[in-house]
Parts: structure tokens; C-alpha cells; sequence
């Protein structure tokens, strides 16, 4: 009878396997770097940067001079014009997880590959509808759920870069207002590698009964993608203490949409940031970004103190 191992889809390393395959790969950052790239309350450092983003960029380093190879062949074969398409990676996982520390990671780590390729970070926040929208649809409770995100100009954002356009454009999120800027984009010009970071990045179409016309999905547009994972209780955890950390700072600001919390005590900001998780981020992450998972290229599973622990890649 084969092993779960040998059935699995994926080869799991720990960290010293995993930090061994860094090899050579130079550190292209700075100690004041690391600490500007962290996200609130989160956890970085130089030997993580050294044991798990360095093997992971010199991976992506590999997959990127493969893929755009094979983009040369098929344009020869095909007779075509080559064009420039950027390779693009899809990073998921929880709120609270540590995806927008790990995309801003590797962001400044590809950027300075030997030939300084042109990397660009968005994140699908900027794609969820506008609040007034999400009132009128009933969905302000459901912020961050597929439902609650404009699919289709995500879809065409992601078809325009994919289909060698010079310039694309997104929306642009305030977490500080809670809302979409008006009038706001992000130009997206030429890019080399385009990263996209969001939680539900990884959600499968929704195929409806009946509807046999080509389903398309965000993921369908991914060269790679990668999950951040971690045990429920620790992203519990790591929530309440981001949310006391907001507390203190960003939910001070009047413009805040979360200013009513300024003034919570530590008993009530925790009382309050469990009711949101349970109420909200709780089942988001079980109906729709924890069945995702799977579908990743590689999963950096994290442990109680932020750090991976274990990374999972999909066998080729």
C-alpha cells in the first residue's frame, strides 16, 4: 500500500532541506529593508530571508527562464510575433497570515535578479467593489468573500497583462478609509513579473448548473502560485494582536473607518476582534480560502512564531 507521502501531490521539506537549496543565491537585502517589508505585529528576519525566500526566489528564478522559453518556442512554432508577457504569481492564504510581508518579500527580492527585471505587486483589494456597492447588494458582512469582488474587471486586468499589453491598470484600496480610492490607479507598465496577492486568489470558477460556456478563474492566469498557511489558532492569534496593534495606531486616525475601535480596552479590542474573526474571517477561511489550498504550486506552512516550518512543493 503506497504511503500518504508517496500519493501526495507535493514534496514536503523542512527548513534546513529547504534552506540547502538556496545555494549560492546572493542576499540582495538589507537588515532596515526587512524591517520596512514587515507587516504589522508580523515576524521577519535575515535567516528567514536567507533559509526560505532566498531557495524560493532562486526557484521562481528557474520557473520564470523556463517558462518564458517556452513562450519563445510556441511563437516560433506558431509563427507569431513575439510579444511581452509577464510571469504571473499568485500568492493566498488567511487574513492575517502574512501574505502582504511575504509578497512585498519577494517583490524586492526578484527586482534585483542580475538583469533587474521590472516587478510590479498587486493585490486584489482593489478589486473588491466599492462599500456603497457592497450595501446595496447586502455584502458589507461578507467583505472578502468571492462574492465581494468585482471578478470581471479582475478577470480583464489579468487578460490584458496576459495577452502582452503595454500598460494596465487597477483600482487602488485605502485600509485606512476602508474603501476604494475614486479616481485612483495603479499603472502597471511593461512588467517582467507581476505578483498578485490576495486571499481568495486561488478560488476555483463557479460553474452554474446548466452553463456550459468556458469558465474562466483568476488562477487560470497564474505561472505559479503559493499558499500561506498556518494552524487556525495561531491566525486567530495573530489577528487579536494585529487588530490591539491597529488600536494603537492606524484605528487613531479620524479618517479611520475602524476609528470607533480607538478607544477599546485591551478585554474589549480582543472581545471585539474574535466576534469579527468568528463572525466573518472565520468562515471565509473555511468555505472558501482553506478548500484552495491544494490547488498551490507551493505551500510555506508557518508556525506558532510566524517562521515556516514547512514547504510543500507540487511535483512536476
Amino acid at each position: 500500500m503506497k504511503t500518504k507521502e508517496q500519493i501526495s501531490p507535493f514534496l514536503s521539506f523542512d527548513r534546513e532541506e529547504w534552506a540547502e537549496l538556496r545555494q549560492s543565491y546572493p542576499m540582495e537585502i538589507t537588515p532596515g529593508e526587512i524591517e520596512r517589508l514587515k507587516g504589522l505585529n508580523d515576524v521577519l528576519n535575515m535567516q528567514e530571508v536567507a533559509d526560505i525566500y532566498l531557495p524560493l526566489t532562486r526557484l521562481i528564478n528557474l520557473h520564470t527562464v523556463a517558462a518564458q522559453e517556452l513562450y519563445r518556442s510556441r511563437s516560433t512554432f506558431l509563427h507569431t510575433k513575439e510579444k511581452k508577457v509577464p510571469y504571473i504569481i499568485g500568492i493566498a492564504g488567511s487574513v492575517a497570515v502574512g501574505k502582504s510581508t511575504i509578497a512585498r518579500v519577494l517583490h524586492t527580492l526578484l527586482s534585483r535578479w542580475d538583469k533587474h527585471p521590472r516587478v510590479d505587486l498587486v493585490t486584489t483589494d482593489g478589486f473588491l467593489y466599492p462599500n456603497a456597492e457592497l450595501e446595496r447588494r447586502g455584502l458589507m458582512n461578507k467583505k472578502g468573500f468571492p462574492e465581494s469582488y468585482d471578478a470581471r474587471k479582475l478577470l480583464s486586468f489579468l487578460s490584458e497583462l496576459k495577452s502582452g499589453k503595454a500598460k494596465a491598470e487597477a483600482p487602488v484600496y485605502s485600509h485606512l478609509t476602508y474603501d476604494i480610492v475614486p479616481g485612483e490607479r495603479q499603472v502597471v507598465e511593461s512588467p517582467d513579473i507581476v505578483i498578485i496577492e490576495g486571499i481568495n486568489v486561488l478560488q476555483p470558477p463557479k460553474v452554474q448548473p446548466g452553463d456550459d460556456s468556458d469558465q474562466v478563474s483568476v488562477s487560470d492566469y497564474f505561472d505559479f502560485s503559493i499558499y500561506v498557511d498556518a494552524q487556525e489558532d495561531n491566525i486567530l492569534r495573530w489577528y487579536v494582536e494585529r487588530f490591539k496593534a491597529l488600536r494603537e495606531t492606524a484605528f487613531q486616525d479620524r479618517q479611520s473607518y475602524f476609528h470607533k475601535y480607538a478607544n477599546l480596552s485591551d478585554e474589549e479590542a480582543e472581545q471585539t476582534a474574535r466576534d469579527i474573526w468568528e463572525r466573518i474571517n472565520r468562515k471565509n477561511l473555511h468555505e472558501n480560502i482553506l478548500p484552495t489550498r491544494h490547488r498551490a504550486d507551493l505551500i510555506l506552512l508557518k508556525g506558532d512564531h510566524h517562521f515556516v516550518s514547512e514547504i510543500k512543493m507540487r511535483k512536476i
